[in-house]
């Protein structure tokens, strides 16, 4: 072979490699700027509106590319499929309900579906609800699967594994967040389960002469604290009177559970001849607890039925204000009463 022709083939293929090269970067550089743009959206997709994206368990990450595209995605759902594959993380994508961004690019899009960042929403169960209260905030609740419509209290406890045990006070008072399309009762499970937690911790931490038999009784009682206490700093004595009146035999006499005993004949009037009335949450009529909590109680209440403050008050009245005056004499309570609240001196 002549030098001038081996000299010449060599220069052909340098070219040809670096052309190669050229082209390799390019691609890469394209696809790099592909990986990290805005995909667009169609035409007919509001501006600014989130992209709803469903996944069902099972979808191959080829449909899951094109649910993308339907979801309105204005991208070949072939080359998005072939990101997912070239990632190696395309087995990785979870199921979900998920919202997506205008403007999210294909990388963002991938991490977000293999983190499993659903579209989450929340729901706030407050201290001293009823469960009435929290079947109505589930009901109004965004995009909250109703799957408890229809069904008794009752029912619904025999669906959370606790059939006979009263849906009063059992849920935990607390912010819950939920993927979009969760069912209410998954919701209710996690309240009921934060409540277990709770009420086991606060029990463990019990007085060792408090007169309560059993996390039960602790549970009915701070659900009374928690409808007695207009301010933070009088739980402890409110539960402390409570505790004295138990271990003397005396009725309670807490206006919140005839109320409750009352339910929806309550008009926002408490009478004489309703603290006269029998009912099995009637305190002034029977003697000792109620037969179940009246109310969601919190933390501090839980903590306060079982560490009530050490006082011999047998009594309290509100001041008006917010907080209560405590006495333990019926003679100064009932000076108390005149003074707060019949404007004697």
């Amino acid at each position: 072979m002549m030098p001038g022709f081996f000299h010449t083939g060599c220069r052909v293929v340098r070219r040809f490699l670096a052309l190669v090269l050229l082209i390799v970067i390019a691609v890469g550089a394209v696809a790099a700027w592909w990986l990290q743009a805005p995909l667009p959206v169609r035409a007919d997709v509001p501006a600014g509106q989130p992209l709803e994206l469903e996944i069902e368990p099972g979808t191959t990450p080829r449909s899951v590319a094109r649910a993308v595209v339907r979801s309105g995605m204005a991208t070949d759902a072939d080359v998005l499929f072939l990101w997912f594959r070239l990632s190696g993380k395309d087995r990785e994508i979870k199921a979900g309900n998920y919202e997506i961004p205008q403007g999210t690019s294909p990388y963002a899009l991938l991490q977000k579906l293999v983190r499993g960042e659903e579209a989450l929403r929340a729901v706030t169960l407050v201290e001293g609800w009823t469960f009435r209260q929290v079947r109505q905030a589930l009901a109004r609740a965004e995009q909250l699967k109703p799957d408890t419509q229809g069904l008794s209290d009752a029912d619904i406890m025999e669906r959370l594994g606790r059939a006979g045990v009263p849906a009063e006070g059992r849920f935990f008072p607390d912010t819950y967040t939920y993927a979009k399309g969760s069912s209410d009762i998954a919701v209710l499970r996690r309240a009921l389960h934060a409540m277990d937690r709770r009420l086991d911790a606060a029990w463990a931490q019990r007085a060792p002469d408090t007169p309560l038999q059993s996390a039960d009784q602790a549970l009915i009682l701070a659900s009374i604290v928690e409808k007695e206490t207009g301010r933070a700093e009088d739980r402890a004595q409110i539960a402390g009177v409570f505790s004295n009146r138990l271990r003397v035999g005396m009725l309670l006499q807490t206006d919140p559970t005839v109320i409750y005993g009352l339910g929806e004949k309550f008009d926002g009037n408490l009478r004489k001849r309703d603290l006269q009335s029998d009912t099995p949450w009637n305190t002034y009529t029977r003697v000792g607890l109620p037969p179940t909590p009246i109310a969601m109680p919190g933390k501090a209440a839980l903590l306060a039925a079982v560490q009530p403050a050490p006082t011999k008050a047998l009594y309290f009245v509100a001041r008006g204000d917010g907080s209560s005056h405590f006495s333990s004499t019926l003679q100064d309570h009932n000076r108390a009463v005149n003074r707060y609240q019949r404007g004697q001196k």
